[in-house]
């Protein structure tokens, strides 16, 4: 229903106007005001949509009014009434936003003509907000899905930094600080505990949550500029235990990487605390990577960091012989130096829990490494832990023969049949059995293209198809594609084409019209 406001000094005009308006519109609320003063009043207790507003009144003039109500309720319209053809009232008027002018005495159609015009306009404006509402409300559902996409994108592929501007964008958290990744380990059966988690991290506004695979969970961190990057990560990390209450001493464990400047570090951030979080067995329930002995490792110069990133780079790869190979060499450093056999085989144990770790990651269950017996040298210490190596790689190899050959096509398909909507990659793991995180490296590899470069191209090339329809606005080709912002929309199809939408239509219809 519209709200229309009559405001006139003379009852007859009141009468005369509601009259033909009501001849001629139905479901309007009309109210009347006699004058400028009453006006003012009515226009908060009825809120009127339009308000037809005579200028020469006693008292507060129409002008007045218009001024005054304009100022408390700017979505109000008017149209002016006056028996004064004077430019000086005009002019006044079209300053103030009036929509139209009508002098008295006005014939019955030039009312219903300057009326209409009018209700088309709100009733398009009303169809405007409700499209926008409804946009931010599938934007809001969406989040949820955005958040868990990110990161696995920033943890485990690459995300373009014109898809990553409107992703941290979204989330509306900001990127200017340092930030550092956590893993929490969750027990067998504690998986229903992961939206309670993602609650806790979200109350605090400081972090995005990765989808749950394995039992395990990654989080991105911002720092906040007031505390100090121990205190912020402790206190998240209980807030996090708390989660799980009197099951804390039973397999949670929260690991914790290094700050690092910029999101592009990030991947190795949660390298770091996914070492961290390898002994869940401790007393207290969280660690530093700072804290690990694995650092003592790489300050000894047996496994450095770029050896670090190789080693998980392998093992998500598959790529046993050489992980194999790195850890008899390993090994055999120790031996050389005649180190203790007992640190060696501890330090080999915290290898092997990382490479188990990643699996899990992956969506392979495997079990946790552990000596039988204490090694007595350091052959029985290779041929030990080679075993330990090949109950990880059958794992492996069990969990991959199970997929179909033809799955990563599958994939594929289902994006270009579903790229308008908010898919993820936890969805679509979800769907085919995978890890998200093995679905990304798994799509690069066979297709040469990341996940979400693909997802790009599918929605750039429906746009395209889409603009060659001239009755459509690149604002519904944006939502019709998947997109939530015509902004973003423009800013990725400019990077995809070297031109911009609206250059590339013009250019696309010149054609057809040529044609």
């Amino acid at each position: 229903m519209i709200k229309l406001l009559i405001v006139d000094d003379e009852q007859i005009e009141r009468e005369g106007l509601q009259a033909i308006l009501q001849k001629n519109f139905a479901g309007l609320a009309i109210e009347h005001a006699k004058n400028g003063k009453i006006a003012i009043q009515m226009a908060g207790e009825f809120q009127p949509d339009l308000i037809f507003m005579d200028i020469k009144m006693p008292g507060i003039s129409g002008l007045e009014a218009l001024e005054r109500i304009s100022a408390d309720y700017p979505s109000i319209k008017f149209v002016m009434v006056t028996a004064y053809d004077t430019f000086e009232y005009a002019r006044k008027a079209i300053k103030l936003g009036v929509k139209d002018y009508l002098l008295k005495p006005s014939k019955a159609s030039e009312i219903v003509a300057t009326v209409g015009k009018v209700l088309k306009q709100i009733e398009e404006e009303r169809k405007l907000i409700e499209r926008n509402r409804l946009q931010q409300d599938v934007l809001q559902k969406a989040l949820p899905l955005v958040e868990t996409d990110v990161v696995t994108q920033l943890l485990f592929d690459h995300v373009h930094e014109v898809h990553l501007d409107e992703l941290v964008g979204l989330l509306g958290v900001g990127t200017t600080n340092e930030k550092f990744a956590l893993i929490v380990l969750l027990p067998n059966g504690s998986e229903s505990f992961y939206s309670a988690v993602k609650d806790k991290v979200r109350q605090t506004g400081s972090g995005w949550v990765g989808a749950l695979y394995g039992r395990q969970i990654p989080i991105i961190v911002f720092r906040e500029p007031d505390r100090t990057f121990r205190s912020q990560a402790v206190s998240l990390a209980n807030e996090i235990l708390s989660v799980a209450k009197s099951e804390v001493g039973t397999g949670w464990f929260v690991g914790i990487g290094n700050a690092c400047g910029t999101l592009d570090q990030i991947r190795q951030s949660y390298q770091e605390a996914l070492i961290a979080s390898m002994d869940p067995t401790l007393p207290v329930k969280y660690r530093f990577y700072c804290d690990t002995p694995v650092l003592g490792v790489a300050r000894e110069g047996h496994f450095a960091k770029q050896r670090e990133k190789q080693f998980f780079d392998q093992i998500r790869l598959g790529q046993w012989e050489q992980v194999r190979a790195d850890i008899m060499d390993f090994i055999r450093r120790y031996e050389n130096e005649g180190a203790d056999l007992l640190q060696a085989q501890q330090r080999v144990l915290e290898l092997l829990w990382i490479a188990s770790r990643v699996l899990i990651e992956m969506g392979v269950e495997t079990d946790m490494p552990l000596y039988s017996f204490q090694s007595q040298d350091y052959r029985q210490l290779r041929s030990e832990s080679g075993l330990l190596l090949d109950l990880m790689r059958q794992s492996y190899v069990k969990h991959y023969e199970q997929l179909e050959p033809d799955t990563i096509q599958q994939i594929k398909q289902y994006i270009v049949e579903h790229s308008h909507r908010d898919i993820t990659l936890d969805a679509i793991g979800k769907r085919v059995g995978l890890s998200p995180f093995y679905i990304s490296k798994m799509f690069k590899e066979q297709l040469g293209v990341n996940y979400i470069d693909f997802l790009t191209e599918c929605r750039i090339e429906k746009a395209k198809k889409l603009m060659s329809d001239p009755d459509k606005s690149l604002k519904e080709i944006t939502f019709e594609i998947g997109y939530h912002d015509p902004n973003y929309f423009s800013k990725v199809f400019k990077k995809m084409c070297d031109v911009s939408p609206t250059e590339y239509r013009k250019t696309l219809l010149g054609k057809k019209t040529d044609g």
